[in-house]
């Protein structure tokens, strides 16, 4: 797996997560609303929290979301190339961001890179009610490709999944079609 550079958008530095960010995350990842769709419950503690983020850079790659001018992140993205070419794509961020467009700048810089980087596929694994990640994912240009029954044992029972996926060549014609509306 490549390494995580630093990214930049217009209002966004997307920076390696490090352990450390769970002290600025912990109020988000402890957050029962903020936490409902993800594969686990809340986090019960900073020191439980350090030691996921830990775990999760093994193997993974994963951007902390910053605003511009600040040190503390607001979310993150994650990345695990699951055979070459195909990655799954993840994220959260802080309720305070929803509605703000923050997500969608940090995932689409991260789709950037990767794409940039050769990744032919892209995919995401949502719970079927979370409907603002799914939606988010459409209008980034992810499509939805099928749904998997009692695929996941959570903290809220059993839960299907919905697969989205991107491929290069999509985002590549994306990028074009906007480029010429410019």
């Amino acid at each position: 797996m490549s390494d995580t550079p630093t990214l930049t958008t217009a209002r966004l530095t997307l920076r390696p997560l490090a352990p450390d960010d769970a002290e600025a995350l912990f109020p988000a990842m402890a957050d029962p609303e903020v936490m409902h769709w993800w594969s686990r419950g809340p986090f019960a503690s900073v020191e439980e929290l350090r030691a996921y983020f830990a775990d999760m850079r093994l193997g993974q790659r994963a951007w902390a979301a910053v605003r511009a001018g600040e040190t503390a992140a607001i979310g993150f993205v994650y990345v695990g190339e699951r055979r070459p070419g195909v990655s799954e794509i993840g994220y959260l961020f802080a309720r305070a961001t929803w509605g703000s467009g923050v997500a969608r700048e940090s995932v689409s810089a991260v789709i950037a890179q990767l794409f940039g980087e050769g990744t032919r596929r892209l995919f995401a694994d949502i719970d079927p009610d979370a409907v603002a990640s799914a939606r988010l994912l459409e209008r980034i240009g992810f499509t939805c490709e099928g749904r998997l029954r009692a695929e996941w044992q959570t903290h809220i029972g059993v839960r299907d999944t919905l697969i989205y996926a991107m491929l290069r060549s999509e985002w590549l014609a994306r990028d074009a079609a906007m480029s010429g509306r410019q």
